[in-house]
């Protein structure tokens, strides 16, 4: 490896290796310890628009952006020259710069040639353009998912939500008709007018906090992750909860455990999941055959330190023939169901960096449970 040639000469084994670095499908160059390119194959040429001819010699700088020129080349000049390996055998991401300036992503990893004084590198190199648009799309694809989702779970809080708002609508009118009736007498008295327009007002502030809370669920900005309180997330979304559980003829009640740690999470997010589940729930209790339908939201500090947020419900429960594929997307008992609810609440919290897992209740129903991992500084403090 010592004489890796830097290009074809007429000797059998030089013919070998070129052709052998030729058939590469990934990019191959070899630095010397001054961090001058001293071989360059055919895959590297199309990569980078560069002949061989163009680039043996040069500093391999001029194959990356000149945002990285500085700090990765150095570095790598760096531990040839010092051989220390901070860079060796791991793959990194680097911005490639082509022949006519165009930048592209790419990955190198570096080894070093047995042997070799002074010190040489190979460096295997991969356009990772097609990879990261494949993830980009993946990503927006993932995002529509996401969208269609949580318009589905707004489109079947529909009735609920309708019942909820319908309340301060008619408190509104029903103030207004009076403030009608006692501006219209002959001797009006303006301290009950002006009692009835307070009331006006205040339905109409809880009007527009429900249709605030609603918008939350459906809005499409860009996630937004901050340390925040579990329980003040679930308490924001018990109105909405309150109304659905009544429409259909749920007992809810939520147990939250005072003083949990703080969480870094996306609200809207972590409300759609949790939606996900109460929706699920109910579902699931309109085919149970019992005398009092129950929901039921808990949170707590589990043993190991995470933060809990337990969906149950004394519905029918999970059948075992699909408790395996819960979480597949697509897969659904509803007539009318997307089977993305799950798959993407899974989602969901695992970009969390926590759990969402499914278990019996006892003595009936179902229990899905999302565990979040608190802030780190404050679990140690503890």
């Amino acid at each position: 490896m010592n004489d890796i040639p830097t290009s074809v000469s007429d000797s059998g084994p030089a013919l070998e290796m070129q052709a052998l670095l030729d058939a590469a499908v990934d990019g191959i160059l070899v630095i010397d310890h001054l961090g001058r390119i001293l071989t360059f194959n055919r895959a590297a040429e199309r990569m980078f628009g560069y002949s061989a001819h163009d680039v043996l010699g040069r500093g391999v700088a001029v194959l990356m952006s000149d945002d990285q020129q500085r700090s990765q080349s150095h570095d790598m000049a760096q531990d040839v020259a010092t051989q220390i390996p901070q860079i060796l055998g791991r793959r990194r991401e680097i911005e490639g710069r082509r022949k006519d300036g165009t930048r592209f992503p790419a990955s190198i990893t570096l080894s070093e040639v047995p042997g070799s004084h002074p010190p040489r590198l190979v460096g295997f190199i991969r356009d990772d353009a097609e990879r990261h648009e494949s993830e980009a799309e993946a990503h927006r694809l993932q995002e529509r998912l996401m969208h269609v989702s949580r318009f589905a779970t707004v489109g079947e809080m529909a009735s609920g939500i309708a019942h909820e708002l319908n309340q301060p609508l008619a408190a509104i009118a029903t103030y207004a008709h009076a403030c009608d009736r006692l501006l219209g007498g002959p001797d009006a008295d303006i301290d009950e007018v002006r009692a009835a327009l307070k009331q006006i007002a205040e339905q109409a502030v809880r009007a527009g906090d429900i249709i605030r809370k609603l918008r939350g669920l459906a809005r499409t900005e860009r996630p937004q992750r901050l340390p925040s309180d579990v329980n003040s997330v679930i308490d924001e979304l018990n109105d909405l909860i309150n109304s659905d559980a009544r429409t259909h003829g749920v007992i809810y009640r939520h147990e939250l455990q005072p003083n949990l740690p703080q969480v870094v999470l996306d609200s809207s997010q972590i409300q759609q999941v949790v939606m996900n589940l109460v929706h699920n729930a109910l579902d699931s209790l309109a085919l149970a055959q019992v005398e009092a339908r129950e929901l039921v939201i808990t949170t707590r500090l589990t043993p190991g330190g995470d933060v809990e947020i337990a969906v149950c419900d004394n519905g029918v429960g999970v059948h075992d023939s699909i408790k395996d594929r819960l979480f597949t997307p697509f897969c659904s008992t509803k007539p009318t169901g997307t089977g993305l609810g799950l798959p993407m609440s899974r989602t969901l919290v695992r970009a969390h960096e926590g759990t969402l897992e499914y278990q019996p209740n006892e003595p009936r129903g179902a229990c899905f449970n999302v565990r979040l991992p608190v802030i780190q500084e404050m679990a140690t403090s503890e």
